[in-house]
């Protein structure tokens, strides 16, 4: 199979077996709040702090792997941006139950997670901005070149999917949205 026709391939099924789960991590407090226009700056920085906590501990992961140049590695990582937000952010907890980041697969389905959830991000910031809500730094990520770097990080995992890793990468990406939902749930 050409890897044109393979590209497709992985992406369907990511959306496609990770649906239910993408489904049930929006179901948070903070989204509800935030479609129902009820969200508080505390909901607010409480969210941000459960993200933060996931994203240190997955960041760390991120860089144990040599993703070249086209990667863009340095705009991967984001936990950064909540300290803008949250200036004690580097006092919260980390997550204690990380999915299994220890292949390059399945560091890839967590990637296609993570960098998925800035396309949301833009969506949120505007909302946040009509709710008076300042703590927008984090969610407005790279602005303008979020979907450009969405779009470039799919073709690079499709391009490094095979026969013999997607299944490493679906389950990955499903574990993600697990554990993600687990500890933004947790109170």
């Amino acid at each position: 199979m050409s890897a044109t026709l393979e590209r497709p391939v992985i992406l369907q099924r990511l959306r496609r077996e990770t649906h239910p789960y993408h489904e049930a991590l929006e179901q948070n407090d903070f989204n509800r709040a935030l479609t129902a226009g009820t969200l508080t700056a505390a909901a607010t920085e409480r969210f941000l702090g459960k993200l933060y906590g996931f994203l240190v501990p997955y960041e760390a992961a991120l860089r144990r792997y040599d993703f070249g140049p086209e990667w863009q590695p340095e705009l991967r990582q984001r936990a950064h941006l909540i300290r803008e937000d949250l200036p004690a952010a580097d006092a919260l907890p980390l997550c204690p139950g990380m999915p299994r980041l220890d292949t390059r697969a399945r560091m890839l389905g967590a990637l296609y997670v993570l960098e998925g959830s800035t396309l949301g991000g833009q969506v949120i910031t505007r909302q946040l901005a009509q709710a008076g809500i300042g703590m927008r730094r984090y969610f407005s990520g790279h602005a303008e070149r979020t979907g450009p770097l969405w779009k470039s990080c799919c073709q690079l995992l499709a391009t490094e999917a095979t026969d013999d890793n997607e299944a490493d990468i679906v389950a990955a990406a499903i574990q993600t949205f697990q554990l993600l939902h687990a500890w933004i749930e947790q109170r």
